[in-house]
């Protein structure tokens, strides 16, 4: 393994050390050619880190100060309070939610919400439909969010019914204490947050 040459010591900037080894090798030993790569390559990483930040927002899973843009182009209003990944719950769900109502309609919106797997079934009958919470476990951190969507893509006359996923008896018996101790109380009927 060969000694770290001069360069290395000298230019901490990626793009400075990028550019400096476009250089022809008889300005390896030169400080003012690697001082001048430094300052360039150091507003060209700030360049660079600015054009990933600002391509972030144009996603709503990876956006971060773009939300509030996200919000208000879809009408909705902005809560600085919540959380991130709630407010891009949100976002999510409202993108998924355009197109003829239907189960996978609201499975797409309520998965958004849920991050996990859920089922929608209808009871025509009664003109009535749940949304029942398949692999996790408790209280959804953003239920109301989801209500509040759901109530504005179903239609009127229809009424919903949701059935969240707790931990059973049968299931926490055959929990090891460990197990036990590591499963938050809202996992379980009656447990509070």
């Amino acid at each position: 393994m060969s000694a770290p040459s001069t360069v290395d010591a000298g230019l901490t900037s990626e793009k400075g050390r990028e550019l400096f080894s476009y250089l022809p090798n008889y300005y390896e030993t030169s400080r003012v050619m690697q001082a001048d790569m430094q300052a360039k390559g150091s507003e060209m990483d700030l360049l660079y880190k600015a054009l990933d930040e600002t391509l972030e927002q144009f996603f709503v899973r990876t956006a971060t100060w773009g939300l509030d843009f996200w919000e208000q182009e879809l009408g909705i209003e902005t809560d600085r309070l919540k959380p991130m990944e709630q407010r891009r719950a949100v976002l999510e769900s409202k993108l998924r939610g355009a197109g003829k109502f239907s189960g996978r309609l609201v499975a797409n919106v309520a998965e958004a919400y849920a991050g996990g797997k859920v089922d929608v079934t209808f009871q025509p009958e009664v003109w009535s439909f749940t949304v029942s919470f398949v692999d996790k476990y408790g209280l959804p951190p953003n239920l109301d969010d989801l209500k509040a969507v759901i109530e504005d893509i179903k239609p009127a006359h229809m009424t919903v019914e949701y059935r969240l996923r707790y931990l059973t008896i049968t299931e926490v018996e055959s929990m090891t204490l460990t197990e036990m101790e590591q499963t938050r109380q809202d996992k379980l009927a009656g447990g509070g947050a």
